[in-house]
C-alpha cells in the first residue's frame, strides 16, 4: 500500500486502484492488489468477493479516498462461470462502493464491437452508468464512445469521436454541443483580397464568416485562398494556412509564379503554413492540431486547402462531423475560414466527391468556380450561390489567371450548366468578346 504524497495546489481526490498484475502504476495514487502465491492449493467451496470488499473497503477508510478504479471485472468473473453468481457478487461490490461513499469506475472487456453491452449481459443493470467504448473498422480504426445508461441524469446520446491526445488525453469530437458566446455574431466583414469578388458578396465577407469556395482542379482555389491570407496579412491580421495537397515549397513555388513575395509575408510573422498529407495521422488528430494552433496563434482568418483531400483517409460522416467541430471552435473567436473542396455530389452529379454538397448547408458563403467551354477555349467562371444575411450578385461572371494573379471580370451572358460543374454557351450565343477565342495570343478580358 502507497499513501499519495502531498501537493502544492491543494488537496485533490484520493484514488485507490485495483489492478491486474503487470499493469504500469500511476503516480500519487494508492494501490492495492490481492496477495499473490507461489503455490496453489486445492479449492474447497465456492468463490465469492468478500475477501476482496474487504480489503477494499480497509484501503478506503485508511486513505480516505473518494475515488476508486477497479481494473478490470473481467479479469475476477472468470472464476465465475454462472451468471447469477457474477451478478450477485457484482451487487455485492456496487453496494459496498455506494455505502462507503466514493465514486467508483469500474472496467469490463466486451466480446464484439456491437453485440451486447457487457460481457456476462448482468453488468448494465447493477451499476448506475455505463459508458461504451468501441475501436471499430470503419476504413480505418475510430474510436467512439456512447453513453448507454446514466441513472437520474440527462445526456447525449448516440456515438461520439473520440480520440487520446498526448497533452489533452480524452477528446471527443465533434464539439457542436458546446454553448456558444451568444455574442460572438459579428456585424463586420473582411476582404476576399479580389475587390470584384467583395462585390458580388455585398461587400466581402463577415468576420465570422465560414466560407465554402468548390471548383474542379486547376481553376483557381488554391490562387483565390492565398489571396484571401495576403488581404489578411496588409490589414495585420494573424493568418493560419492548412494545406493538404501540396508540401511548403510546392506552395511557395506556385505563389511566386503568381507575383506575391512569401518571404515579405513570413517576415510580419502574421503568417503561419503547415503542409501534412492527410495519411500522415488519423482525421481526428488532424482536428487536435488545427484546434490547439487555433488555440495558441489565435488566427483571425484560416484557410484550409481542401478538404477533399480528406476523403482519402475519412468517411463522409465523419468529414461532416470535422466540420461541425471546427465550426464550434471557431465560430465563437470570430476567425474568418475558408474551406476549399471539389465539386460536391449536389453540384456534379453522382459519382463526384460529396464532402461540398454535405457541408453547403453549414456554410455561411458558398462560391463555385468553373471551367466554361466554347469553341476552341476553355475559360473560368466564378458565381456566389449564398451568401446568409447579405445581398449578393447572382450573376456569372468571367475569371482570369496571369502572372498577377486571379481577376473577376464581366458578366458571361448564354452561359449554362454551372452548377452542373461545366460551363457551355447556349446555342447561337458567344460568351467571350470576339476574336478572345479565335486569337490566342490576345489575352482574356479581366479587370
Amino acid at each position: 500500500m502507497r499513501s499519495r504524497p502531498p501537493t502544492s495546489g491543494g488537496t485533490p481526490p484520493r484514488w485507490v486502484s485495483t489492478s491486474r498484475p503487470g499493469k504500469p502504476r500511476a503516480p500519487g495514487r494508492s494501490w492495492t492488489r490481492p496477495p499473490t502465491s507461489p503455490r496453489r492449493g486445492p479449492t474447497v467451496g465456492t468463490y465469492d468477493f468478500g475477501a476482496l470488499v474487504a480489503r477494499i473497503s480497509h484501503a478506503v477508510h485508511g486513505t480516505g479516498a473518494t475515488r476508486v478504479s477497479l481494473d478490470s471485472l473481467g479479469a475476477i468473473f472468470t472464476r465465475f462461470p454462472d451468471k447469477a453468481v457474477v451478478r450477485h457478487e457484482l451487487f455485492r461490490i456496487a453496494t459496498t462502493l455506494e455505502d462507503l461513499g466514493v465514486t467508483c469506475v469500474l472496467t469490463a472487456e466486451r466480446t464484439d464491437e456491437y453485440g451486447s453491452i457487457s460481457r456476462y449481459d448482468v453488468e448494465e443493470f447493477v451499476l448506475n452508468n455505463v459508458i461504451v467504448l468501441r475501436n471499430g473498422l470503419y476504413r480505418e480504426r475510430r474510436r467512439t464512445v456512447e453513453i448507454v445508461k446514466l441513472r437520474g441524469a440527462p445526456h447525449r446520446t448516440g456515438e461520439w469521436l473520440f480520440t487520446i491526445d498526448p497533452q489533452d488525453g480524452i477528446v471527443v469530437i465533434p464539439l457542436a454541443f458546446l454553448p456558444l458566446d451568444k455574442g460572438s455574431v459579428r456585424q463586420d466583414r473582411v476582404s476576399s483580397g479580389v475587390p470584384a469578388l467583395d462585390d458580388m458578396c455585398g461587400g466581402g465577407f463577415f468576420r465570422d464568416a465560414v466560407i465554402l469556395l468548390s471548383g474542379p482542379t486547376g481553376v483557381g482555389k488554391t490562387l483565390t485562398a492565398l489571396s484571401f491570407m495576403v488581404a489578411g496579412v496588409d490589414a495585420g491580421e494573424r493568418c493560419l494556412l492548412y494545406t493538404f495537397d501540396e508540401t511548403e515549397e510546392q506552395l511557395r513555388r506556385s505563389i511566386a509564379g503568381w507575383g506575391m513575395d512569401l518571404d515579405q509575408v513570413d517576415a510580419t510573422g502574421l503568417l503561419t503554413l503547415v503542409s501534412e498529407y492527410p495519411e500522415a495521422s488519423s482525421l481526428e488528430d488532424h482536428f487536435i492540431r488545427i484546434r490547439r494552433s487555433v488555440e495558441e496563434f489565435r488566427p483571425q482568418r484560416l484557410v484550409i486547402d481542401t478538404l477533399s483531400a480528406l476523403e482519402r483517409i475519412a468517411t463522409p460522416r465523419a468529414l461532416l462531423d470535422f466540420v461541425i467541430a471546427l465550426g464550434a471552435v471557431l465560430r465563437p473567436r470570430g476567425v474568418t475560414t475558408l474551406l476549399t473542396a471539389l465539386p460536391g455530389q449536389s453540384y456534379a452529379g453522382p459519382g463526384g466527391p460529396s464532402i461540398a454538397g454535405q457541408i453547403a448547408s453549414l456554410t455561411d458563403v458558398a462560391i463555385l468556380l468553373r471551367y466554361v467551354e466554347s469553341p476552341g477555349h476553355v475559360g473560368r467562371a466564378i458565381t456566389v450561390l449564398q451568401t446568409r444575411g447579405s445581398a449578393y450578385d447572382h450573376r456569372v461572371r468571367a475569371v482570369t489567371i496571369d502572372h498577377t494573379g486571379l481577376h473577376v471580370g464581366a458578366f458571361l451572358k448564354g452561359v449554362s450548366n454551372i452548377l452542373a460543374g461545366y460551363g457551355s454557351p447556349l446555342l447561337n450565343t458567344r460568351p467571350w468578346p470576339a476574336g478572345a477565342a479565335e486569337d490566342t495570343s490576345q489575352p482574356e478580358p479581366h479587370e
